[in-house]
């Protein structure tokens, strides 16, 4: 399983992604490999396959909370420490063009978020939707477990907003959350973001853009000395 799962073909690079939508370092994390993309040569041959992780999946569902409330009373963090990790947080991302706006956050149960992931990931805009669900709920303070503001995300996409809604109604993807989460206890995976390059190289958390650079040129140069000549 964990070689179908790294499959990529040999021009191209993939990078595996272990994610949750509510997770700001996982935020932070795809705009510093954004950075890192935007200064390699080959970015229009890396492929970035996002994967469902849960940090709060017991959060009930169709119920939103205040972010900083769950966890300081639910995880133990006190408020003081989460203020301070958010600021320094907020100051990284607006170095790379990002606008977190903490006091808005909703904590809710993310499921339905995940599963709009992989309705996007079928029509090959599975980037660009998790890139769009980290904006709503990192700067919009949008309820990310709301069918009706999912569709209208997809929708910003260019996704189909109705098939958005029959598709979550349904639970059509459902498993396909669940197999990623599967994925990630078998991969021994406790934490996000976690980025596998070509299923060999693993990069944890949020990086600076540099270590994405080395990484993304390592494995280039692998693939290049690795191909048949010829080719």
């Amino acid at each position: 399983m964990t070689t179908q799962l790294f499959d990529h073909a040999d021009d191209r690079i993939a990078v595996d992604v272990w994610s949750d939508v509510m997770c700001p370092f996982c935020y932070l994390g795809d705009g510093l490999l954004g950075k890192a993309l935007e200064d390699f040569p080959q970015a229009d041959q890396v492929d970035i396959r996002y994967h469902s992780f849960l940090l709060m999946p017991d959060l009930p569902e169709g119920v939103t909370r205040d972010l900083s409330d769950v966890l300081e009373n639910e995880r133990g963090y006190p408020r003081e420490q989460t203020e301070a990790m958010n600021a320094r947080i907020t100051e990284q991302g607006a170095g790379i063009g990002l606008d977190y706006h903490f006091d808005d956050a909703l904590a809710t149960n993310m499921r339905r978020a995940h599963e709009l992931s992989h309705f996007a990931k079928d029509a090959g805009k599975q980037h660009a939707m998790v890139q769009r669900l980290f904006r709503a709920y990192f700067t919009e303070g949008l309820d990310l477990g709301d069918v009706d503001v999912l569709a209208d995300l997809a929708g910003d996409v260019g996704l189909d907003r109705d098939a958005a809604v029959a598709a979550l109604q349904a639970g059509t993807y459902a498993d396909d959350v669940e197999t990623d989460i599967a994925q990630a206890q078998q991969l021994g995976i406790s934490g996000v973001p976690f980025f596998v390059f070509n299923g060999k190289y693993a990069v944890s958390g949020a990086q600076p853009a540099e270590a994405f650079s080395q990484v993304l040129n390592t494995v280039w140069k692998e693939s290049t000395e690795a191909a048949p000549a010829g080719e």
